[in-house]
């Protein structure tokens, strides 16, 4: 059968599939692509690709997978620019929580929006990062904190789908909204009977935000545990602002991935590793609150897989950009350039418990994104992460079609 689409002369392809050369990047050069059903059907050299129905000239461009954000709190209404310059002015991002701003103020703005109005943002937010290579992404609730309100989220969160790939993710325990502050046990009941049997046939992972001023270990773990009992995946925004023991404990429950990860500690890198979850590391979010880096040499040590998001919020982490959290993953994280590559793609894929996304093989997800690296670079991984920002996205394929092209 002819392939549908065929992408051919690419200079470099990295398909992140080490079956291809031995490396964990897996790269071909002067290589080709052809996609068949929405899948890949033919990887090899341009020189021998198949005849297509659509043919595209990928000269200039390093080919690589598409990209995978598996952290974002991307549905939300209203801004919190206003905190920005209060954390300038040496406010801390739990200060301004404790004192009902950070995630409590952008609740109330996206609990008195329209579900239009959190569509059309939503689509917005979604279509610009498929711009940048994004044919993936992780779209959490947690900004309705009532069982309507986290429902509606996630159901317009699983409505929009004609951007990048959504993997919806339940985060009901991301605060103690304010009307029940005083009465933490009570909120927590609310999650685990009344917010996850509602809202668990709209996500496919629970995550909980365990930390200062959000949630203890035992009340984590209990909402965690009732997720996973309605066949959830687990997750956890770990070890960030102070320890907890949370990435631990979520590790030895088969988390997927936990994430964050600023002040994590030995025994948490050693049930990582144990249970082969996924560390998503988030530089946007340690940029922007001035936030010490995660172990990352412990973490590569023990054999942990390494992953990259952007944590896209209003708040802690307005980035818009994987290729810019690729460079401060070196910069600020100590990541190489092969680490900040895959943890953009296929180990992106493995933390949302996706394996078939991020790489490039028959048989799994036509996604493809061709990058050109800054002018007078050449094509190679490094120019793709050395640059802040300065790669240019020229086309995108998802599911076997072209979705973006270069702006």
């Amino acid at each position: 059968m002819t392939p549908d689409l065929l992408v051919h002369r690419i200079p470099l392809l990295l398909t992140m599939d080490p079956a291809r050369d031995g490396s964990e990047l897996g790269a071909l050069v002067n290589a080709a692509v052809a996609f068949q059903g929405g899948r890949v059907c033919w990887i090899g050299e341009s020189v021998h690709a198949p005849s297509a129905a659509t043919v595209l000239d990928g000269s200039g461009c390093v080919g690589l997978p598409g990209l995978v954000d598996p952290h974002t709190h991307a549905i939300w209404a209203g801004s919190r620019a206003d905190e920005f310059q209060r954390r300038l002015a040496g406010a801390t991002y739990s200060e301004i929580l404790e004192g009902g701003g950070g995630i409590l103020s952008t609740v109330r703005q996206t609990r008195e929006a329209s579900d239009e109005a959190l569509e059309k943002a939503l689509r917005g937010r979604l279509l610009r990062l498929r711009q940048r290579g994004l044919t993936t992404v992780e779209v959490k609730s947690g900004y309705g904190l009532s069982p309507a309100h986290e429902q509606r989220l996630l159901r317009i969160a699983q409505e929009v789908q004609d951007g990048p790939r959504v993997v919806t993710t339940f985060l009901g325990a991301h605060t103690v909204p304010a009307e029940h502050r005083g009465r933490r046990e009570v909120y927590v009941e609310q999650i685990i009977e009344q917010q996850l049997p509602l809202c668990a046939p709209h996500c496919e992972a629970i995550d909980v935000y365990c930390d200062r001023g959000a949630f203890d270990l035992d009340e984590a773990t209990a909402i965690l545990e009732a997720g996973q009992a309605l066949g959830l995946k687990v997750r956890a925004h770990a070890e960030q602002v102070a320890y907890t023991g949370i990435a631990e404990v979520a590790a030895k429950m088969g988390a997927c991935c936990v994430d964050h990860l600023e002040r994590l500690d030995e025994a948490g890198i050693a049930a990582m590793a144990e249970a082969g979850t996924v560390a998503v590391l988030l530089p946007g979010s340690q940029l922007y609150l001035h936030d010490s880096a995660p172990p990352v040499a412990a973490l590569r040590e023990a054999g942990v897989p390494l992953a990259l998001g952007t944590d896209l919020n209003p708040g802690s982490s307005p980035v818009w950009d994987p290729w810019i959290c690729a460079t401060l993953g070196c910069l600020l994280q100590g990541l190489t350039v092969e680490e900040a590559l895959l943890g953009l793609t296929r180990l992106a894929g493995a933390a949302l418990g996706h394996p078939e996304l991020g790489l490039l093989r028959e048989g799994l997800a036509g996604d493809l994104v061709l990058v050109r690296p800054p002018p007078g670079e050449p094509l190679s991984a490094a120019s793709l992460v050395q640059s802040m920002g300065g790669t240019r996205v020229a086309r995108v394929v998802q599911g076997g079609r072209i979705v973006a092209t270069e702006l």
